[in-house]
């Protein structure tokens, strides 16, 4: 059964086309900076947004008109496996990623929801097989069944706790089952809504606990994917843990963690916390912990995390920035998790906003290379930063200078000359980059 029969295989036809199911930007076997956009990207289809998601908000039901929706239970698991692999063919993605409870839907006992989850998983295996579609990562929905409404590894209830753990060791499993490059962690509810009756360290200690024993199991099976932790400051709970980048790379580095782990970053999740995407992304870069992103974008307006389609130039230019700068994303990807609109409810409106996001970052993959290409940013910076390459300032960076040092070079009372940030020109010589690449 075709389940996007109005829509063919998604071509490059380059930045005059007029046809809107088509590449304007994105042509896979374009080499830039020394790799294929395809290489650089690692394009993947949440399975959440795209295929589950109906398009419902508080305020109202459902729009999406889907075809599969007309199933129930296992059926209509199945049927949007069907659709899912139409869709990652006809959109030439490389990856997809998916959480446990997207794919299967939960039984009355945890033997019942596992045997839901390995008929849906073989499933997905044999699609795989003449798909050039691979699992870039999965993980674990500990958020939505009101067993966690404490939390998972956060959890005031040791019940809870272990069946977190049972979950993550079958994701694990299924990882390992059909080669996920990556498996992420989201604590969507391992947070507090007040310190009145909560035991922070004993949350934390037991998260600590629960991602050294995925880590322990992951060796014990065999699975060699890439951990992954993607912060969120704050939605569902009031005040996450995993606050932002900072937050997440102290906590591993407390624990002993941060050989283990990398960061699975988020534009909108950047937004929350107060950040810009490049911000999260540069502190990540700088620590070694960049792995991999979810492309979005937030909506200024808006005080929650609205996961729009990016189509922000001028961000996603400043992300592969910073991806470039960071060697790439290894074996991360750019993963859409992000949604049409609830008033972009038919199903041809998926392949346009994909076309949208992918479109975006292409172009802003090629504008970045130029940036690194041509030095701009790194020729303002080191001009900035001159006064530290040589005599006082030197000796600052080099450490020899002390506090006796610094005293007696202040009390020569040289003339203090800063020179002007140049902010706005900088930020148009952007632009130039932007409209003329």
């Amino acid at each position: 059964m075709a389940y996007f029969d109005q829509v063919g295989k998604i071509q490059y036809e380059g930045k005059d086309t007029q046809n809107p199911l088509a590449y304007k930007y994105y042509n896979p076997s374009e080499v830039v900076a020394g790799k294929t956009m395809e290489e650089h990207l690692r394009f993947a289809v949440a399975y959440w947004h795209t295929f589950t998601a109906d398009g419902g908000d508080p305020f109202g039901s459902g729009t999406a008109v889907r075809s599969w929706d007309r199933l129930q239970g296992m059926d209509l698991a199945k049927a949007r496996v069907e659709a899912s692999f139409e869709f990652y063919d006809k959109l030439n993605v490389p990856y997809f990623c998916f959480h446990d409870r997207d794919i299967a839907p939960e039984g009355d006992t945890l033997q019942e929801t596992n045997k839901n989850l390995d008929v849906i998983v073989a499933m997905i295996k044999e699609y795989m097989k003449t798909s050039k579609t691979k699992l870039l990562w999965n993980t674990a929905n500990m958020f939505t069944n009101p067993r966690f409404t404490f939390g998972a590894a956060t959890t005031s209830n040791a019940d809870v706790y272990a069946y977190a753990a049972a979950q993550v060791k079958k994701g694990l499993e299924t990882g390992l089952e059909l080669g996920s490059e990556n498996y992420v962690f989201w604590g969507g509810r391992e947070g507090y809504e007040s310190l009145l009756n909560t035991d922070m360290k004993l949350e934390q200690d037991n998260l600590a606990r629960f991602y050294h024993m995925a880590v322990a199991y992951a060796k014990e099976i065999g699975y060699t994917g890439q951990f992954l932790i993607e912060p969120k400051p704050k939605e569902p709970t009031k005040h996450q843990y995993d606050f932002d980048a900072a937050t997440t790379i102290a906590f591993l580095q407390t624990y002993g963690l941060q050989d283990h782990f990398k960061l699975n970053l988020e534009a909108n999740h950047a937004t929350l916390a107060g950040h810009t995407f490049e911000h999260e992304l540069r502190v990540a870069r700088i620590n070694g912990m960049l792995g991999s992103i979810d492309a979005n974008q937030g909506d200024l307006l808006l005080g929650w995390d609205t996961d729009e389609f990016p189509t922000d130039i001028h961000s996603v230019t400043l992300a592969m920035y910073e991806i470039l700068k960071n060697g790439g994303l290894g074996s991360g990807g750019v993963n859409f998790d992000a949604k049409v609109r609830r008033n972009s409810f038919e199903p041809i409106d998926l392949f346009y906003a994909h076309i949208a996001g992918i479109d975006t970052f292409a172009k802003g993959l090629k504008v970045a290379a130029k940036l690194i290409e041509d030095g701009v940013f790194e020729s303002i910076i080191d001009e900035r930063y001159a006064s530290f390459k040589s005599g006082i300032g030197a000796d600052i960076v080099a450490g020899k200078a002390d506090f006796k040092s610094l005293e007696a070079y202040a009390l020569q009372n040289n003339p203090i000359q800063n020179v002007s940030g140049r902010l706005e020109r900088i930020r148009f010589v952007l632009n130039e980059y932007i409209f003329n690449n």
